[in-house]
């Protein structure tokens, strides 16, 4: 495959995957504005509300957080502290970059493994959540997100080394 075939395959990958992402993050948020917003409702009007309601609150709010961090890490928008990379030479702010890049990738892939097992225990024992849905259902957006992030701050990584990106702060 060509140079130019690649780079269009990857930017369609990456259009197919940025979409996907918003959508799901626009789903996730309507929906829990929703559901806070009937059972407000409900509650005070009809003194009557979902018993599952709260516990689809939580998860959303766990999904919306991850969905957020993957849209975060895709475009460079993680928290960072950009003091001491203001005033390093420009070698040395790319050299910065990569470094927090590759530690963020190591932490997330760490988060990624100790959540895959967190799951694989959940699912092992049997847990269930909302109902008698199994837990882990619900709970396979962690080691998803956290692989996604890793992999993230990886092609971040190398996209600085090839001189192709530049975050507003690499620390």
């Amino acid at each position: 495959m060509s140079d130019v075939a690649q780079n269009r395959w990857w930017a369609r990958v990456d259009r197919v995957a940025r979409n996907l992402e918003t959508w799901l993050i626009v789903i996730v948020l309507g929906g829990l504005i929703l559901l806070g917003a009937s059972q407000i409702v409900l509650r005070n009007l009809f003194s009557v509300g979902f018993a599952w309601a709260d516990g689809l609150a939580r998860l959303s709010v766990l999904w919306l957080g991850l969905l957020g961090a993957l849209a975060a890490s895709r475009d460079g928008r993680h928290i960072t502290m950009g003091a001491l990379a203001r005033v390093l030479p420009p070698k040395l702010q790319v050299a910065a970059g990569v470094s927090a890049d590759v530690f963020g990738a190591v932490i997330s892939a760490a988060l990624a493994y100790a959540s895959w097992q967190f799951v694989g225990d959940s699912r092992e024992f049997g847990d269930t959540m909302l109902g008698d849905f199994p837990a882990w259902w619900f709970q396979a957006i962690m080691p998803a997100a956290f692989a996604l992030i890793a992999w993230q701050f990886l092609v971040q990584a190398v996209k600085r080394l090839r001189g192709g990106f530049v975050a507003e702060s690499p620390l």
